[in-house]
């Protein structure tokens, strides 16, 4: 039986909303805590010694595919990133499920079956977790890792001069809305669903050897917003360098686009100088991605060898753009 699909993290509430919400809550900070969200990061770190600290994360979503099992594998890839993010080790996880009463259990055995799946190639432990009805199937992990305190991996730490470094091509939410009404190719959807169910993990385990300033994954926000969080000066980003899945910008130039990328174009694009007349190419900037790749602020004199190191491992990576001295806006596309 096949999924509705409707969602990935093309789901997520939009960065402007959200971050005014969470401004109005009154927080309890305990001092074992080294990264809340106050800082946008990847998920939480908390301290419990000089050499180990958790990392605590959480994600889910509605299907983005018809398969039940690939559902679950990218879900889990998803949820695992934030946590590789963060530059730790994923050791254990919950399921999370939201699962109509009246539906085909089969499925939801085919769903925990293919994170189960995911979490095995990641040798992370399932320890358990929580399920609910709910009209809509969603499904996704709460993830805990572990990183020494001292070599924890920030979103926000880049400096002038670092180059930029992204792990996997765009365009995965423009091509997983064009599926669901028929106007994608289906061999390229199915590149994308094979970069979605890739882990992260095998970039991290390379990128730990370089001497990496700022790190992120790219989801939901898309990679304008994500990048955004990284930048305090400017970001130079070149469009002629960035991986594209193929089908994807055709897609955005015949108007396919997402809610997601739409609610991303209004929450960032204020940031944004765009040097292009490439309409297309901005919106698979906007583009959410569901599972995509890392991100990486890395040395000038280590960015080639990085990406050399990375694409000889079967990681499709390309230096992407620098961080330059303050201009008139955080981000320049080119």
């Amino acid at each position: 039986m096949k999924l509705n699909v409707c969602g990935g993290c093309n789901a997520k509430i939009a960065a402007g909303s959200l971050e005014k919400i969470l401004e109005s809550i009154d927080v309890f900070n305990r001092k074992e805590i080294l990264e809340g969200f106050s800082g946008n990061e990847d998920a939480a770190v908390i301290k419990l010694s000089d050499e180990i600290a958790v990392v605590l994360t959480a994600d889910f979503f509605p299907p983005m595919v018809e398969d039940g099992f690939i559902f679950g594998e990218i879900a889990a890839a998803n949820a695992l990133s934030d946590v590789y993010a963060m530059g730790a080790e994923p050791v254990a996880a919950l399921n999370l499920v939201c699962f109509p009463e009246d539906e085909d259990k089969a499925i939801l055995e085919d769903i925990l079956k293919g994170g189960a799946s995911k979490l095995k190639e990641a040798e992370v432990a399932l320890v358990g977790g929580h399920s609910i009805h709910d009209p809509k199937i969603k499904y996704g992990l709460c993830v805990l890792g572990v990183v020494n305190p001292d070599k924890i991996y920030k979103n926000n730490t880049s400096k002038i001069g670092d180059m930029l470094v992204l792990t996997k091509p765009l365009g995965v939410g423009l091509l997983s809305s064009g599926m669901s009404v028929g106007e994608i190719h289906a061999e390229d959807f199915k590149a994308a669903v094979a970069s979605m169910r890739t882990l992260n993990k095998y970039a991290l385990e390379i990128i730990k050897n370089y001497a990496v300033r700022a790190l992120t994954d790219v989801t939901g926000f898309g990679l304008i917003g994500h990048l955004s969080e990284m930048v305090h000066e400017t970001a130079i980003i070149n469009t002629k360098d960035i991986k594209v899945l193929q089908g994807a910008k055709k897609a955005a130039s015949e108007f396919l686009f997402t809610a997601g990328g739409q609610r991303n174009r209004n929450s960032f694009e204020s940031l944004v100088d765009f040097q292009i007349n490439d309409f297309a190419m901005e919106e698979i900037l906007f583009d959410p991605q569901t599972s995509g790749g890392l991100l990486i602020s890395v040395a000038k004199e280590d960015a080639k060898k990085l990406c050399e190191d990375l694409v000889g491992n079967a990681i499709d990576a390309s230096i992407i753009g620098e961080i330059v001295p303050k201009e008139n806006k955080k981000i320049i596309v080119r």
